[in-house]
C-alpha cells in the first residue's frame, strides 16, 4: 500500500512519527510531505521522518493566508502527480488539520483521512470534511457539533487523547533536556507555550494571563522557565522584552517537547497538544486559552487532569511529586489501534475514480 501524509503544523510530527514507522514495519510505502512553518520541518528531522517540504505559511493576514493555500495546494498537487507518475497511485491520504491535503487527494482521487482533536476551528473543518472519505476525532467531542460540518457518515472514534497514542516514556529523557537547557536539578521548571495568535480561531482575542504568569515564574526565587514560542516573530517579541534575563530560556530551535514536559514540574500554555502531553504523563498542567472550549479540554477539565487559568497567582509554583522517576503514561494505549481505526474499511483502487475539486 502506498500512503501520502501532509505535515502542516509542529504537533503534527511527533502525532504521525510512530504511525508512519508502523506502516513501514508492514512493508507498506509512505510518502511525507511537510509545510515550512512553526518547527515542523525541524521536528520532522529530530523523529527521521524523511520529508518532502512543500509551502510556506502566509503569516497573519487573511490575504497572506489565502495566497499561500493556493500556492501550496498547486505545489502539492504537481508533487502528488510526479510521485504517482513515478511510484504508482496512493492508496490513502492523511493528514490532522490540512486544509491542502484534502483538496489535491480528492482531485486525484486519493480517499483523505482528516483528523482533529479540537472542533471550533470552523473554516478548516468545513473545507476538510467535504472533501474527506473519513472524519476521525476522540470519542469525547460531542457528534452533533459536527453538524455544520455535514460530517453525517463519515466520523469514525477514538478513545483517549491522541497524545496517548504517540507518546512513548521508555523514549523521553527528562533529565537530559534539563542539562541541555541549564536548568538547575533543584529548580522548579515551568514550561510556557504562548498563544497561537496567528489561528483564525484565535483571532482577536488577547491573552494578558499568559504574559502575567510568565512575569511571575521569572521574578519567583528558585524558579525557571522555559518558553517555546510557535513563529519567529514571537520569539523575537519574547527576546526583546525578557532582555538577558536568565531565568528563562527562549527557544530557539525544535526541541524534544515530550521530554521537556516529562521534565517540568507544571505546563502553562494556551495551545492544546502541550496541554494534553502534561495531562497524559500525569504533570500539573494550567491552560490559558482564550478560545472557545473543545469536548476534549472539557473532558480533562472534569476529570481533574487540567486546570483553568484566570489569573496569575493561581498558579503554584512548587517542586512536582516524585519528578524524578521514570515518566509513565496513565493511560497507555497502542497506535495500532489508532492506525486501524484510521484505515478502516478503506476503498480499494477499482472503487476509485478521480473527482475534480469543488469550489469551496
Amino acid at each position: 500500500m502506498r500512503v501520502l501524509i501532509d505535515l502542516t503544523n509542529s504537533p503534527h510530527v511527533p502525532f504521525f512519527a510512530p504511525l508512519v514507522r508502523e506502516l513501514q514495519a508492514q512493508g507498506h510505502h509512505v510518502v511525507v510531505t511537510a509545510r515550512r512553518f512553526a518547527q515542523t520541518v525541524e521536528l520532522a528531522a529530530l523523529h527521521n521522518l524523511e520529508v518532502e517540504v512543500v509551502g510556506a505559511h502566509g503569516g497573519t493576514k487573511r490575504i497572506g493566508k489565502a495566497r499561500a493555500a493556493i500556492a501550496r495546494t498547486m505545489s502539492l498537487l504537481k508533487f502528488v502527480r510526479r510521485a504517482e507518475r513515478d511510484g504508482g497511485p496512493f492508496d490513502v491520504a492523511l493528514s490532522h488539520g490540512s486544509t491542502d491535503l484534502p483538496l489535491v487527494a480528492r482531485r486525484r482521487g486519493i480517499p483523505h483521512v482528516t483528523v482533529f482533536d479540537y472542533e471550533w476551528a470552523r473554516t478548516q473543518h468545513r473545507l476538510n470534511v467535504r472533501h474527506s472519505w473519513r472524519v476521525v476525532m476522540p470519542d469525547t467531542i460531542p457528534l452533533e457539533r459536527l453538524d455544520a460540518y455535514r460530517a453525517e457518515g463519515k466520523v469514525a472514534t477514538y478513545p483517549g487523547l491522541k497524545e496517548e497514542y504517540y507518546l512513548d516514556p521508555s523514549a523521553l529523557d527528562p533529565a537530559g533536556v534539563r542539562t541541555r537547557l541549564g536548568i538547575p536539578a533543584a529548580a522548579v521548571l515551568v514550561v510556557l507555550r504562548p498563544p497561537a495568535d496567528m489561528a483564525l480561531y484565535h483571532r482577536g482575542i488577547t491573552n494578558d494571563v499568559f504574559a502575567a504568569v510568565l512575569e511571575r515564574v521569572r521574578t519567583t526565587e528558585g524558579c525557571r522557565a522555559v518558553v517555546l514560542p510557535r513563529t519567529p516573530a514571537q520569539r523575537k517579541s519574547l527576546e526583546a522584552s525578557l532582555g538577558r534575563d536568565r531565568r528563562v530560556v527562549v527557544a530557539r530551535e525544535a526541541i524534544d517537547g515530550a521530554s521537556l514536559v516529562a521534565a517540568a514540574d507544571l505546563v502553562v500554555s494556551a495551545g492544546g497538544t502541550m496541554n494534553r502531553e502534561a495531562a497524559a504523563l500525569g504533570v500539573p498542567v494550567y491552560t490559558v486559552f482564550a478560545g472557545r472550549m473543545g469536548g476534549v479540554d472539557e473532558a480533562l477539565v472534569q476529570d481533574g487532569r487540567l486546570q483553568l487559568l484566570d489569573r496569575a497567582d493561581a498558579v503554584v509554583l512548587a517542586p512536582r511529586p516524585h519528578r524524578g522517576r521514570r515518566p509513565q503514561l496513565l493511560y497507555d494505549r497502542d497506535p495500532r489501534d489508532l492506525l486501524a481505526v484510521l484505515l478502516d474499511g478503506l476503498p480499494t483502487l477499482p472503487e476509485r475514480a478521480p473527482q475534480p475539486a469543488q469550489p469551496t
